[in-house]
């Protein structure tokens, strides 16, 4: 099999270790590059990202210490697959939910994430957040501005650090598409969204979980008295 393209670095302006793990593991965690992906070799994957060895090495230290990649004898550096329990848990995924039950879900689920990453994000994970809230400008048209809520939920997931958090909140992020969807097709949708992802990401880089935990509930709740006031 061979490597996958890894799109290069785009930002720089701090630690470049930290910067190339941010840059990697988002690539993972949005699907990009793929479980059972093989990246290139250390010295091609260094040359394509303009990086030492060393900073390379250092930020892949991290992805291993994340379980995010794994090296395999005669096959290089590959995405973990996922585990049984991760695929058990996607086969309970239906189509086909009542957006009142995955919505409740999500309420009792996210604050619980959001505490998690409070403790546990690195500053790879607070990199990535805050350039997903770089793109989230009030001028955003409705699906750009979907893509970056999606995105800003998928990584505080993956900042949880739970394989098992990451892949329930994936499932219900799908069953409650459309309702997110119909939130931003609002200015004031987007600027609610906007808001409270800055609330929750300032709690997470004070990681201070109770005051995360917090952020994610109003937020969520911002949220759906917004979707319950243009649908009445």
């Amino acid at each position: 099999m061979a490597p996958v393209e890894i799109p290069p670095l785009t930002r720089r302006a701090e630690s470049t270790p930290v910067v190339l793990a941010a840059h990697l593991e988002r690539l993972i965690a949005t699907g990009q590059v793929a479980a059972g992906d093989r990246l290139p070799s250390e010295r091609a994957l260094a040359a394509s990202l303009s990086v030492s060895r060393a900073t390379l090495r250092e930020a892949m230290h991290e992805l291993e210490a994340k379980h995010l990649i794994e090296r395999r004898p005669g096959r290089g550096t590959v995405v973990v697959e996922r585990t049984d329990a991760e695929r058990a848990l996607l086969d309970l995924s239906s189509p086909a939910r009542e957006a009142r039950d995955a919505a409740e879900l999500r309420e009792i689920v996210e604050p619980s994430v959001a505490g998690l990453a409070a403790q546990r994000a690195t500053p790879a994970n607070l990199l990535q957040l805050r350039g997903v809230l770089d793109r989230t400008t009030p001028r955003l048209r409705p699906a750009a501005s979907l893509e970056c809520d999606t995105e800003f939920h998928l990584l505080v997931a993956q900042a949880a650090g739970n394989p098992l958090l990451t892949t329930l909140h994936s499932m219900v992020a799908e069953w409650t598409m459309d309702v997110r969807r119909h939130s931003h097709t609002t200015a004031e949708g987007r600027r609610t969204s906007r808001e409270g992802h800055l609330a929750i990401y300032a709690a997470i880089e004070a990681h201070d979980a109770a005051r995360a935990r917090a952020a994610m509930a109003e937020h969520l709740g911002d949220v759906r008295r917004l979707i319950a006031g243009t649908a009445g």
